[in-house]
């Protein structure tokens, strides 16, 4: 029987002298107390030596996995036929049995003679000393431990860090130097300041025109697109109300051009290196909130391991600590996103909604980093799921708003779809029409005049006319009384019947409005009192005028007589 065990410079087989001692297991660790003891039970018949360190870690690596490598395979074939071999590990002895067709063992037996074989093993192996095994060892378990961690030079978050701060540096020194551009050439020709807006298009011109005055000779189609912008420019070239340079100044304003259109290259250049780093380090971050938004997450985290640490609600704070402590100390409303306003996706939102969205987004935004630094995949599937999760959550919500603009305030709107009424390959529908309803509309009741109140009014005099208009706004205002106190004065007439107005005036002062169905009553009554009054002055005009006639017939008798 033959015993495989695995050492940091190579593999190694042991041929089992006695193998009767492997039935007392519990009196086999004596047997291994001195090298001389050990060599009476086991002796070494081959050993492979490893080439290189990637070569022990390549090989050290599959045998965790219980798998055996090209080197094993091939070692095994030549000196393992029709021998059994005793493995530590059984899924290891499995697959060297599928594959090579070997019977391995695995025991308790086994494992003891594992121990044995450890203690004993620089004086078993010859030219292998404690000195040399001991560096080996350390050197494997630490390419080891890389391995676990999935440690990879392509993975170091640091080379991201450097190269978003730079860019932000660069767009801040390019934006001060186009802005000293335009500054500087504006004194020249200030037209051309609103002509071309962008910065690098400016510049291109500056450096190719010079002075304004060879802008007609020269052709600008290569750096502006538009024709009609380039004949604004060259019009406002020959009527420009700007100063005359000098060509020193010239050559001065062009070397700074040349800086302005070479860090803008570099720009360029870094913000490729940048994209192609962030779709390696950390795909589904890229995938889901962008380069520039993730890159600037992992500089203000610190690393990639230190942002995985950190819970959804703190990544989507993060950039905005200053107005959240600020919030905390004044009691007010702690902000709603910080550096992860920038995404896309919280711009495509409405002001409504950018904090819910914000929300959803930090929380796939926490699963997508700790999957980068964490797991094993190199795609970013996470992360374009995430991100197609939140753009339906949007589009949800987008919808829910505009249901509720076009409903009432009570709830949604009962839309009735067209289609849904007709018939199958049918023009009409399967619902009649509706009609309009008139039981439906709501008439308010209005209040009918008292016929008696409408003769009386007809038949009264002129005066007595002037004197009701005031008698109604007596009682419609609550009783005025100074007016009243007035018309005493003037008519003492009428003093029978003011008491009974003022009457009614207080009362209406202490009910504050009295009912309708009384004020006809007091018209009627005060009607007949009119009446009454009318028909005995008409009594007492009949009858003088009876007694004139009598008077004026007397006379005649006595005339004629």
């Amino acid at each position: 029987m033959l015993v495989l065990f695995e050492t940091p410079a190579g593999f190694a087989l042991f041929k089992v002298l006695d193998e009767g001692k492997l039935d007392k297991v519990e009196d086999l660790w004596k047997d291994f107390q001195s090298s001389e003891s050990a060599r009476r039970v086991v002796e070494l018949k081959a050993f492979n030596k490893f080439e290189n360190t990637s070569d022990a870690l390549s090989a050290a690596t599959l045998i965790i996995d219980s798998k055996p490598s090209k080197g094993l395979r091939k070692f095994l074939q030549k000196h393992c036929e029709g021998e059994t071999l005793a493995v530590a590990d059984s899924k290891l002895g499995n697959a060297i049995k599928e594959k090579l067709k070997i019977d391995c063992l695995h025991n308790s037996a086994v494992m003891e003679l594992m121990r044995g074989l450890r203690n004993q093993l620089t004086e078993l192996i010859s030219g292998l000393g404690s000195q040399d095994l001991g560096p080996m060892s350390l050197g494997l378990s630490h390419s080891l431990s890389r391995y676990k961690l999935k440690f990879s030079p392509e993975k170091v978050d640091t080379m991201i860090i450097q190269a978003i701060g730079l860019l932000d540096d660069l767009d801040k020194e390019l934006n001060t130097y186009a802005m000293r551009v335009r500054e500087w050439y504006g004194w020249h020709f200030p037209e051309l300041t609103k002509i071309v807006s962008d910065n690098i298009q400016y510049a291109k011109v500056v450096k190719m025109m010079g002075n304004r005055v060879n802008a007609v000779d020269l052709d600008f189609s290569e750096i502006l697109s538009d024709d009609e912008v380039e004949a604004q420019l060259k019009e406002a070239a020959v009527i420009s109300m700007g100063t005359e340079v000098s060509d020193i100044d010239l050559l001065n304003i062009r070397e700074l051009c040349d800086q302005v259109l070479a860090l803008s290259e570099y720009r360029g250049q870094l913000y490729d290196y940048l994209k192609s780093r962030m779709n390696t380090i950390a795909p589904n971050l890229t995938a889901l909130v962008g380069e520039l938004v993730g890159a600037r997450l992992i500089a203000h985290g610190g690393s990639l391991i230190n942002l995985a640490k950190q819970p959804g609600s703190t990544i989507q704070i993060l950039g905005a600590e200053k107005a959240l402590f600020r919030a905390l100390k004044t009691k007010h409303s702690t902000p709603k996103y910080g550096l992860i306003y920038h995404a896309s996706l919280i711009g495509k939102a409405s002001q409504k909604n950018k904090g819910k969205i914000s929300r959803s987004l930090a929380a796939k935004t926490a699963l997508a980093i700790r999957y980068d630094a964490l797991g094993d995949g190199e795609d970013n599937s996470i992360g374009l799921e995430s991100r197609l999760k939140i753009e339906t959550r949007l589009q949800v919500l987008e919808g829910k708003d505009l249901e509720k603009s076009a409903g009432s305030t009570k709830g949604k709107p009962k839309i009735e779809m067209y289609e849904k009424d007709r018939k199958k390959g049918a023009g009409a529908l399967t619902t009649s029409a509706k009609t309009y309803n008139p039981a439906a509309d709501l008439v308010l009741p209005t209040e009918e005049t008292p016929k008696k109140s409408e003769l009386a009014s007809k038949k009264r005099k002129h005066q007595e006319a002037e004197t009701e208009p005031v008698e109604e706004a007596i009682q419609e205002d609550g009783g005025d009384q100074e007016y009243r106190k007035k018309k005493k004065k003037k008519k003492s007439k009428e003093t029978e019947e003011e008491p009974a107005v003022d009457a009614d005036g207080d009362k209406k002062k202490k009910k504050k409005k009295s009912k309708e169905s009384e004020d006809p009553a007091v018209d009627t009554a005060e009607g007949e009192k009119k009446k009454k009054k009318k028909k005995g002055s008409e009594d007492v005009a009949m009858q003088t005028e009876e007694s004139g006639k009598k008077d004026k017939k007397k006379k005649k008798k006595h005339a004629e007589e």
